[in-house]
């Protein structure tokens, strides 16, 4: 037997099953967005590895990137995340453009990363950002959009939730507890892996980090008050648009949520999968207010959030909450050929119901009608048209709806009414 050369490692293919589950997240995602008045943008899937390096973090860039030296010998990349480049778009035309910036997109990324259920190397990603504003209001609008997602594809907070916290706290709190500033991004990434390790191994970790037991006793006092979000103006001011928003169901507050690239301000958030025994990370985004001038453009308060379309695949398919609908066949009517003599009929006659806007394909070549019958059923094709001889001396086409098994002579003018009318019947 012939070797069957497999897809890279960490890709996917997309059959037609899965490619119209694709398209209806993608489609969903549009509808989110656009409700909110956001426009569709794009940027380059290659990019200069500079831009990563200013902002992303090491271990983005150094392990999870794919990197390579283009024939003029530029460090370029594959784009493991869409920030920077949108960054870099808009400090290209700062100057021009209207404020606030509401953009989203949805494309491909790829990391090169441990595979796992959930988790590819190349995967797609729904990245939607508010810039120009600096309001608790801003952080909130990015929040409820994600809670409107979560709406419409039937997800409840019984099922999922968004959990939020604000960077600007938590320094304020590590100050508090005598953390020295060139010591708080480790503490920062301390507090983001406590639910990803052991209470013994991690409080181990802190001690290596430095900090004292008095600190070490103290982060964990402050990791267990889910009301310390009080002290925050910021987060109050959050919670009270989320109320008026009619999401607030959707959203607490967590301390232990930091996000790990280097690039966050602000009120940061995170959304997981709550209704299994593991808990799953769906979205998750902030506020990053000093991105721009690291790639060259002035100051410009941003927040935005990012969402891939693994992990979100597997929790809706899991819950059941897939539409059971997703049209995978190519055509809604296929037209058979009787007969070589009568071929370029059946070939006129798809083109004229193309015409009037309906979804149809013509059988390649003369077979069997009962081989044509089954290709149409096994396709998902719902009606087929016959021209044979009788029909076109008649000026006349057999209309056959599969499902019933219904079959009608229709004049060969009123063809795509009789048609889109059985069409249009057969929609729930």
């Amino acid at each position: 037997m012939k070797k069957i050369i497999p897809a890279v490692k960490g890709t996917r293919d997309f059959y037609p099953e899965q490619m119209a589950v694709r398209t209806w997240l993608y489609e969903t995602v549009r509808k989110v967005s656009e409700a909110f008045g956001y426009q569709e943008w794009e940027a380059p899937i290659l990019e200069s590895l500079e831009l990563y390096a200013a902002k992303s973090g090491e271990e983005l860039v150094t392990k999870q990137s794919y990197v390579f030296a283009d024939r003029g010998g530029n460090q370029i990349t594959l784009r493991p995340e869409l920030t920077p480049s949108l960054a870099r778009m808009i400090a290209q035309k700062q100057n021009q453009l209207v404020f606030p910036v509401r953009w989203w997109s949805f494309g491909p990324f790829w990391r090169y990363e441990q595979t796992q259920k959930g988790r590819s190397r190349e995967f797609f990603q729904w990245n939607i950002d508010l810039l120009g504003a600096d309001s608790p209001e801003a952080d909130a609008e990015l929040v409820a959009i994600a809670a409107g997602f979560f709406k419409a594809v039937g997800l409840r907070p019984a099922q999922a939730l968004i959990y939020v916290n604000d960077r600007r706290l938590m320094d304020a709190e590590f100050e508090a507890l005598g953390v020295a500033p060139d010591r708080r991004m480790d503490v920062a990434g301390l507090v983001d892996r406590r639910d990803k390790m052991e209470a013994d191994a991690w409080q181990a970790y802190a001690l290596e980090l430095g900090l004292s037991a008095r600190q070490l006793d103290g982060l964990g006092a402050l990791l267990d008050d889910r009301s310390r979000w009080q002290k925050s103006a910021e987060l109050r001011r959050l919670f009270a648009c989320l109320e008026a928003l009619g999401v607030k169901e959707y959203v607490e507050y967590d301390p232990s949520i930091m996000r790990g690239l280097l690039y966050y301000t602000g009120t940061v958030f995170e959304a997981f999968d709550v209704a299994g025994s593991v808990r799953r990370s769906i979205l998750g985004g902030g506020r990053y207010d000093n991105l721009l001038a690291d790639v060259g453009g002035e100051p410009l308060p941003a927040v935005g959030f990012a969402m891939g379309d693994a992990v979100i695949g597997i929790v809706l398919e899991e819950l059941g909450l897939l539409p059971a609908d997703l049209q995978v066949g190519p055509a809604e009517v296929l037209v058979t050929v009787f007969s070589p003599d009568l071929q370029l009929e059946s070939l006129r006659l798809a083109a004229d119901l193309r015409q009037a806007g309906l979804k149809v394909s013509c059988y390649p070549e003369p077979a069997k009608l009962s081989k044509q019958f089954k290709y149409a059923d096994r396709t998902g094709v719902a009606v087929t048209l016959v021209v044979g001889p009788d029909e076109a001396a008649e000026g006349r086409v057999a209309v056959k709806e599969l499902a019933s098994g219904t079959q009608e002579l229709v004049a060969r003018a009123e063809v795509a009414a009789a048609v889109k009318r059985l069409l249009e019947s057969r929609v729930p």
